[in-house]
């Protein structure tokens, strides 16, 4: 059974390619989408996917705020940040957020993935 994935990114495009890269791995299923991080919150109450890719930077707060929002109303799916800075400017954040990890968008792959959450 594929992973049902939820993509957050302020922008479109990245979102169109993440869900295309996922999609083609083959073992994911894009369940949802949001834009910033109350749609992503939302989102996630709504449709109780495994799997978040998150981007860290939003318009209305990062992606540790969403994390941190969802971990204190009880949502515990899998969290992979991922953002076009280097995983070290946020390795303490990324540490202590309970994610599952990071990736670059420029590495995003179905096995990037895969190898974080197993």
């Amino acid at each position: 059974m594929p992973t049902a994935v939820l993509i957050v990114d302020d922008h479109p495009s990245c979102r169109l390619s993440a869900r295309r890269t996922l999609e083609a791995a083959g073992d994911y299923a894009i369940v949802g989408e949001a834009e910033d991080g109350a749609g992503a919150i939302d989102a996630v109450r709504e449709l109780d996917p495994d799997l978040v890719l998150l981007d860290v930077q939003l318009p209305d707060f990062d992606g540790f705020e969403v994390v941190s929002r969802l971990r204190a109303e009880g949502c515990c799916p899998d969290i992979v940040f991922m953002s076009t800075r280097d995983r070290s400017d946020y390795a303490r954040e990324i540490a202590s957020s309970g994610a599952r990890g990071f990736v670059a968008k420029d590495e995003l792959s179905g096995d990037a993935v895969a190898a974080l959450i197993v």
